[in-house]
């Protein structure tokens, strides 16, 4: 069981309201003693190399480096603002370096010469690395189409050189002069001005090296440059590979699961379908498929992309600016198929009413447009049901003997773009709800939508007391899902009861028919919560003090005391829609209707034959 905290209180919030200008007072004095730190550093350097005094520059140069690593990225800024960039701070210390050689052995020129020539040589090799490292990712990270699973040998795009040739470079690399300016103040009252020098050398010699290997790269991937035959390689694979359907996604990638979700269920539709993202952070986030994948993050390369000419269908799983591009395509059907029913305002959003047609799961769907009255046309939307709840389990460990207690899975949804919404329990009511389960002989599984503490402070530290409660409980096996693996379908496996916000997590949940509990944060009459969020008509309501919760868990844990058992499966064929056909069916059949009705248009309107320069 988890450990006994119910002694914990949250700060009050006075006290809160205190600490806050208090830890930015605090860190803002730690900038300026660190940025003043920097500044002194090179002065006092000059200082003990002009005197001369080599044993205090000898103890400078390792402390003006520290110094220099510490300085926070801030203060940092705010000196390059100032013209007193990393460049012009490193040189200073090289000059230091350079006129203590010049005063401890002002016969001898020739080993200060020497060095002040290798550093002189170390920044211009910098500069040639830095130009090239920059222009060989821009050729292999940059090009104007990014893909995945799509073969192009005509292309002989060659591997990408390793990391740390491409990241390394700027002022990253002027710590290298280090290897000179540290042996020559270590040394230098020995009269062993040499060491500079060949440390000089060394940095030298690694610029060489890196220079080298970034011409042999951009040699080979000179030809990535030639933005129309890239374009053009990728254009001729997708039109022999000839996709029927285009899913869309466009957006931070932090949203990318938006578009993840659906991957699994166009894998195992017969339609042959292509993967269209717009920004290229997403063709990495975006989860594992099998399913061809381009990135084009130009809408004028979008636009004349003529292997799109034979898609008749577009999924959009989001609606957001961008899908504009995709849907003034002539001769393509539009179809909005979101990511996840809920009772949210997400779900009935005016902007879905530009769609040929809107999917929803079962018929609450269809209703909820309809009460919202944005425009979306009753005769647009049509029940496809859920295909991605196939996986979900009616039963759990516990229910089969396996597993000794309870498992009980909280997972909030994030707090939206306003705060009035009272969706999320997460900042009201989360780290209580988690403290309560904590003190019941249940398992907890926490996992947080992925966009949480994404605009709100508030939702980031209630997620972070969150993680420190389950950090500091001991005796059950509680577990904190925040990232891709395992999956939200699989933590429902895992639970026997599932306490949540009003959002899809519920309407999926109720695939399981396993109890569940919605937080009512703003503490709304239970008719008329219901009434309002039609999703919660079979789930146990849980009010901003948590008074409900014990006596929940204790009649969900006795035989014949679960109240919602039949509201929940009649519940279910309301939000997800009839069993039969299974949904994946009844998706595939969905989508082969409005490739159908997409090209009746088509040819009304003569658009077989249309040319993509016609299309601008």
């Amino acid at each position: 069981m988890g450990g006994n905290i119910t002694g914990r209180r949250a700060p009050n919030t006075l006290v809160a309201i205190v600490r806050r200008p208090a830890l930015r007072s605090l860190a803002g004095g730690r900038r300026g003693a660190f940025t003043a730190l920097t500044l002194a550093s090179y002065p006092a350097l000059l200082a003990a190399a002009l005197w001369p005094l080599p044993a205090t520059f000898a103890v400078l140069v390792p402390l003006s480096y520290a110094a220099e690593i510490a300085l926070p990225g801030r203060a940092a800024g705010a000196l390059s603002r100032a013209h007193l960039g990393a460049t012009v701070r490193f040189l200073s210390r090289e000059t230091a370096a350079v006129v203590l050689l010049a005063r401890l052995a002002p016969g001898r020129p020739l080993w200060f010469a020497a060095l002040a020539a290798g550093l002189f040589l170390f920044h211009g090799l910098r500069a040639v690395q830095t130009w090239l490292s920059e222009h060989v990712d821009r050729r292999h990270n940059q090009m104007p189409v990014v893909t995945r699973n799509i073969d192009l040998p005509a292309l002989r795009i060659p591997p990408a050189p390793p990391h740390a040739l491409l990241t390394w470079r700027g002022a990253r690399l002027l710590y290298l002069d280090a290897l000179a300016v540290v042996p020559a103040a270590a040394t230098a009252p020995m009269g062993l001005g040499w060491t500079g020098v060949a440390g000089a050398g060394a940095a030298l010699m690694l610029e060489l090296t890196a220079v080298v290997a970034l011409l042999a790269h951009a040699r080979r991937a000179r030809h990535l440059g030639d933005r129309r035959r890239v374009l053009a390689a990728v254009d001729d694979w997708v039109a022999a590979y000839r996709p029927e359907v285009v899913m869309y996604f466009s957006g931070p990638a932090t949203a990318v699961y938006q578009a993840t979700m659906w991957l699994g269920t166009l894998e195992r539709i017969t339609p042959r379908t292509l993967v269209v993202l717009r920004e290229r952070p997403l063709a990495a986030a975006l989860g594992p498929t099998r399913l061809p994948v381009v990135c084009i993050p130009s809408s004028v390369d979008l636009m004349n992309f003529r292997a799109l000419d034979g898609v008749r269908v577009a999924l959009f799983p989001a609606n957001v600016g961008n899908n504009i591009h995709m849907l003034r395509v002539p001769g393509v059907r539009s179809v909005f198929i979101g990511h996840g029913d809920s009772d949210k305002e997400a779900s009935f959003n005016p902007y879905t009413k530009v769609y040929d047609e809107v999917w929803v799961a079962g018929p609450a769907g269809r209703d909820r447009y309809l009460r919202a009255q944005v425009g979306v046309r009753d005769e647009v939307v049509e029940e496809v049901g859920r295909p991605q709840l196939a996986g979900v389990l009616r039963t759990s460990p516990y229910a089969e003997g396996a597993a000794p207690h309870q498992t009980v899975l909280y997972a909030p949804t994030w707090e939206g773009w306003s705060d009035d919404l009272f969706h999320s329990s997460l900042v009201a009511m989360g780290p209580a709800i988690v403290r309560a389960l904590l003190d019941q002989p249940v398992r907890v599984i926490y996992k947080p939508h992925p966009l949480t503490g994404h605009r709100s402070p508030a939702a980031r530290a209630a997620h972070r007391k969150i993680m420190a409660l389950l950090g500091e409980s001991t005796g059950m096996p509680h577990v904190a899902v925040t990232g891709r693996e395992p999956s939200l379908y699989e933590c429902f496996n895992e639970a026997d009861v599932l306490v949540s916000d009003i959002s899809s997590v519920v309407s999926d949940f109720v695939a399981s028919g396993k109890p569940y509990v919605v937080a009512n944060v703003a503490g709304l009459p239970a008719d008329r919560f219901r009434e309002r969020y039609p999703a919660a008509g079979a789930a146990y309501l849980l009010g901003p003090d948590l008074a409900e919760l014990p006596d929940i868990l204790r009649r969900l844990g006795v035989p014949g005391e679960d109240d919602m058992a039949a509201a929940r499966r009649a519940l279910r064929a309301y939000l997800l829609g009839a069993d039969h056909p299974d949904p994946l069916t009844r998706f595939e059949e969905a989508v082969r209707r409005a490739a159908a009705r997409a090209e009746a248009r088509a040819r009304s309107l003569g658009l077989e034959a249309l040319a993509p320069s016609a299309r601008d």
